[in-house]
């Protein structure tokens, strides 16, 4: 897929384009549904391509930190909009100035240099400085620009719409499986594994130290069941336990995520890894003494392995 970095206007394109608008934060059922459209609509002449935003308006404009962080990264929204047939991304860089931008400047100043010839966008949609105008505004100037406009309605869930902020929340509270469902795959992280104190080694439970994953939202502390794949490799996944947070019994100082790889041997230092989030087991505690957590930690394992049938 074509990464087109965007700061201000777009360049200027002479293909025809079908055009999706949306950061695509974790490309859940909801996109999914703009990206079926713009697979119905497509001609074998058109590109499909998102038009998505580097940063939340609420994080850039109002410092919100419950959107500083994402549920995928650049490159994950790369790699999942491929498998929908997303020939292109305009990775549109979000700033305080560009937020000033008009809805009439960007469709007649911005869009239009795409030469689209469609664009599919949510009900919900806003648009232009203010948030002033809506997908009924963006239909109305499209005519100005000889593009058509799709007004995609929301996927309910358990009459609730998708919605990335929704699914923040759940990896926030440890509702793996509310996330998963909204998502339609478990919740991701994908990192480097790189060398730690090689404190679990000690105790029994040598665990991989997931490194470059500041940009996801964090999950809640505690301990989880998941699945870990090796990025380079054929699609195998591993069943493991995964602590997420401080680990306060050894007076730690930092967030991190580790993973006990159930019945695996070897080396993964360096290597690439995907870390699933499939269940909340428990919430991080602090042990009074190395003893009781180890203890626990067979406790978990035993737990895991009674869930799998293993």
């Amino acid at each position: 897929m074509e990464m087109i970095e965007v700061q201000g206007q777009p360049p200027n394109n002479s293909e025809p384009v079908v055009l999706i608008i949306g950061k695509m934060d974790g490309v859940h059922l909801g996109h999914q549904s703009l990206l079926q459209e713009a697979e119905r609509l497509a001609t074998e002449e058109d590109k499909i391509a998102v038009y998505g935003f580097s940063d939340h308006p609420k994080w850039v404009l109002r410092g919100d930190e419950s959107f500083k962080y994402s549920l995928s990264t650049i490159e994950d929204r790369q790699t999942r909009l491929e498998q929908f047939g997303v020939d292109r991304y305009y990775h549109v860089h979000f700033t305080k100035e560009y937020a000033k931008t008009s809805p009439e400047e960007f469709v007649l100043q911005h869009l239009n240099r795409l030469n689209v010839r469609h664009v599919i966008v949510g009900e919900d949609f806003r648009f232009g400085k203010g948030r002033g105008s809506d997908a009924e505004g963006l239909a109305e100037l499209c005519q100005q620009i000889g593009a058509g406009v799709s007004i995609v309605p929301g996927v309910q869930l358990h009459d609730r719409k998708v919605s990335s902020t929704d699914i923040r929340t759940h990896v926030t509270q440890g509702r793996m499986e509310a996330a998963q469902a909204m998502l339609g795959r478990p919740f991701e992280i994908t990192g480097v594994v790189e060398k730690g104190e090689q404190l679990g080694r000690q105790l029994g439970f040598p665990t991989l130290n997931v490194g470059g994953i500041d940009e996801y939202v964090k999950v809640k502390p505690g301990v989880y069941l998941g699945l870990v794949k090796k990025v380079q490799e054929a699609p195998e996944y591993y069943y493991t336990l995964i602590s997420a947070g401080y680990r306060p019994t050894v007076n730690g100082d930092s967030y991190k995520v580790e993973a006990y790889l159930l019945d695996f041997s070897g080396d993964l230092y360096d290597q690439k890894v995907t870390v699933q989030f499939l269940r909340h087991m428990r919430d991080e505690e602090n042990f009074d003494g190395m003893d009781a957590l180890i203890e626990q930690m067979h406790q978990d394992e035993k737990n895991a392995r009674a869930i799998l049938g293993l």
